[in-house]
């Protein structure tokens, strides 16, 4: 499937987007987990396990022409659990998910890449960066 849009829808989409990161009165978080992504947003959880949580920058991204560039992530230094990295949340200030993204380790194609998606429990959990392009930037 192929979608192109014009710049200007572009970016009052990424607009809005970062709108639903920066709600609330904080800043939005990341949260990392194993296994599957739910079908649903928001369904409950049933054996994915989360690893832990980064905080992003508030504001949490800016855009240029409908890519969507976050600012510094603060790393999660010490994670909550072991495992395969696979998926994760973002999440404004209040907790309310706004979207769901794969993880992949550098070499992968997900949205958000890490060293490795090998999470080892009290480590280290970091993105050096993440970027979002709205579709046809």
């Amino acid at each position: 499937m192929i979608l192109r849009l014009i710049p200007a829808l572009r970016s009052a989409i990424a607009d809005l987007w970062i709108s639903y990161f920066d709600a609330g009165t904080g800043p939005a978080i990341i949260e990392f987990y194993t296994g599957a992504i739910p079908t649903a947003l928001g369904d409950a959880l049933t054996d994915q396990v989360k690893l832990g949580t980064l905080t992003c920058s508030d504001p949490a991204a800016t855009q240029t022409a409908g890519v969507i560039t976050f600012g510094a992530i603060t790393q999660d230094s010490a994670a909550d659990a072991s495992g395969t990295a696979s998926w994760a949340y973002i999440k404004d200030s209040a907790g309310a998910i706004v979207n769901a993204v794969d993880v992949t380790d550098a070499a992968g194609d997900g949205l958000i890449k890490v060293n490795t998606t090998t999470i080892v429990a009290g480590g280290p959990i970091a993105i050096t960066s993440l970027t979002i392009t709205v579709g046809g930037a």
